[in-house]
C-alpha cells in the first residue's frame, strides 16, 4: 500500500472520489423527477482487514490493526477509529424514510476529520506558535 501512495501521490485515488461525487449529485438532479434518490457516502478511515492485507504479510495483519487504530483515534475530532458499522448506519439511514428529502448529497463520515485535526492539539500548536514569535 505504502508504494501505492507513493508512486500515484494520491491524484487517482482523489480524483475518483470526486468523480463519485459529481456523478451522485448529476443522478440525483436526472432521477430525482423519478421519485429516486440518489446519494453517495464519503467514509474517513475506517478500520478494515483490507489494511492488514495490503501488507502481503497475514502475520502482521494485528499489529497493523492496533496500529491503525490508534493512528486514525489521534488525527480526527471524534478519537475513536471508523468502524464498518458507522458506515453501515449511514447507509441505514440514506435507504430510510428518515432522509426521504435528501437527493444529491455526500455525506462525510469521517469522524470530523475534514474538518481539520483535534482542537486541543490545534490550540496548544498555535499557543507553542505565539511563545515563539
Amino acid at each position: 500500500m505504502r508504494g501505492y501512495w507513493r508512486a500515484t501521490g494520491g491524484h487517482i485515488y482523489s480524483a475518483t472520489k470526486s468523480a463519485v461525487i459529481g456523478l451522485t449529485r448529476v443522478a440525483a438532479t436526472e432521477l430525482g423527477e423519478s421519485g429516486v434518490r440518489v446519494n453517495c457516502i464519503c467514509p474517513g478511515g475506517i478500520i478494515t482487514p483490507i489494511f492488514a492485507g495490503a501488507t502481503g504479510h497475514p502475520e502482521q495483519a494485528a499489529k497493523m490493526m492496533a496500529v491503525l487504530e490508534t493512528s486514525f483515534a489521534a488525527v480526527q475530532p471524534i478519537r475513536r477509529p471508523g468502524l464498518p458499522m458507522d458506515i453501515a448506519n449511514a447507509a441505514l439511514w440514506l435507504a430510510s424514510d428518515d432522509s426521504s428529502f435528501v437527493n444529491g448529497a455526500s455525506l462525510v463520515v469521517d469522524g470530523g476529520a475534514t474538518c481539520g485535526g483535534q482542537w486541543t492539539a490545534t490550540v496548544e500548536n498555535m499557543k507553542a506558535l505565539e511563545e515563539l514569535l
